[in-house]
């Protein structure tokens, strides 16, 4: 088979990549290793104020917009709660949300195979194991949109993540309450070390999650889980139902890579490191590294040289993230439950409930390139 450009994995980086380049009449081939869109979701779905300004997600596929966040220390006393004057996030079910942009990606051309793995490099071909067997690609670019333990980023001796937490999530049904929709966020060393456990309750559904560093779990992983589960604000009244979507994967924190292209492809999404260091926060991150990916792309594709994939460069939107991979290193440092609550005197003071609002209500989003 050949191609002009193969895009590997189709989460949200990559299908809006493969959409876009095909918009702009290039032939392209996206694989999927998950037989469905619909199984093995790992993103929580939220996105913020920025994003739902600047693109055009299906509104039926988001749920009502949140404009509340409650801050807690350890022992979920004496809480911080702040609210913005604007909308500024709408977790979205994401199970919908990848059927339509797949469609989207199929209305414009690019050819989808679901259940095929890619299986490496090979001189001059890609190689995909599929339902039908093994498969040869020739692609004159290859796109990275394979997570953050990116194997493409190795095939290409591109840059890799090293600093990543683990994160784990379920995800229900709730009934309508009267609360308002509110994001609950817990600064709580042994259940989330290096990061936060959280509640989102919109009023349509609950995600009640933890992450951190993967050595630094007491009891490991799922035990942290269940131990917030067993006690999470913001869900009064509401029992845990039996049955629970589950969630749960690495998330790169270290910033954008520095080396995510070279002449054979480039890399987008948690692939490329396109992450907040300090809020994990991926999907606009993903959806605007992709639009540079397909705008570079498209420019190498129709020069005939890949001389063009050098404006394509991670280096320079590192910079960018200073100031939050500082912030990133801080958070990091919270390893006791004395000094999260010690980091909540500050936060209860004017100063402290402004820098958490220019955080969590701020204007800024990814680096623009």
């Amino acid at each position: 088979m050949i191609v002009d450009v193969l895009v590997v994995g189709a989460g949200l980086a990559g299908l809006h990549t493969a959409t876009l380049l095909a918009q702009h009449g290039h032939d392209v081939l996206l694989v999927e290793r998950r037989p469905t869109l619909t199984g093995a979701i790992r993103t929580t779905g939220i996105f913020v104020r920025r994003t739902l300004d600047d693109f055009a997600l299906p509104a039926e596929c988001l749920g009502p917009p949140i404009r509340r966040v409650v801050l807690y220390p350890p022992g979920l006393r004496r809480q911080v709660a702040l609210v913005s004057a604007r909308d500024e996030y709408r977790v979205a079910d994401m199970a919908p949300l990848y059927v339509a942009a797949a469609r989207a990606a199929a209305d414009a051309g690019v050819r989808i195979a679901l259940g095929t793995r890619y299986a490496g490099r090979r001189a001059d071909c890609f190689l995909l194991a599929g339902r039908d067997g093994p498969t040869k690609v020739r692609a004159r670019f290859v796109v990275g949109a394979d997570g953050a333990r990116s194997r493409v980023a190795r095939d290409l001796a591109l840059d890799r993540n090293r600093h990543l937490l683990v994160g784990a999530e379920e995800v229900f049904r709730i009934p309508v309450g009267e609360e308002p929709p509110t994001f609950h966020c817990v600064l709580e060393p042994s259940l989330a070390p290096g990061y936060l456990a959280w509640v989102v309750n919109d009023g349509r559904h609950a995600h009640v999650g933890v992450a951190g560093y993967a050595d630094r779990f007491p009891d490991g992983l799922r035990r942290a889980l269940e131990r917030f589960s067993a006690s999470a604000p913001g869900l009064p009244g509401v029992d845990r139902p039996e049955q629970v979507e589950r969630r749960g994967g690495p998330i790169p924190v270290g910033g954008v890579l520095r080396r995510i292209s070279c002449a054979d492809g480039l890399l987008v999404g948690d692939a490329a490191g396109a992450v907040s260091p300090l809020t994990a926060g991926g999907l606009d991150p993903c959806l605007r590294l992709s639009e540079l990916a397909a705008a570079v792309l498209d420019e190498a594709l129709r020069a005939g040289h890949p001389e063009a994939l050098t404006h394509y460069d991670g280096a320079a939107l590192r910079a960018r993230f200073r100031g939050r991979l500082m912030l990133r290193r801080g958070l990091a440092q919270v390893r006791t439950p004395a000094v999260a609550a010690a980091a909540f005197t500050l936060l209860r003071t004017p100063f402290g409930r402004a820098a958490a609002s220019r955080v969590l209500f701020g204007d800024g989003s990814f680096p623009s390139p």
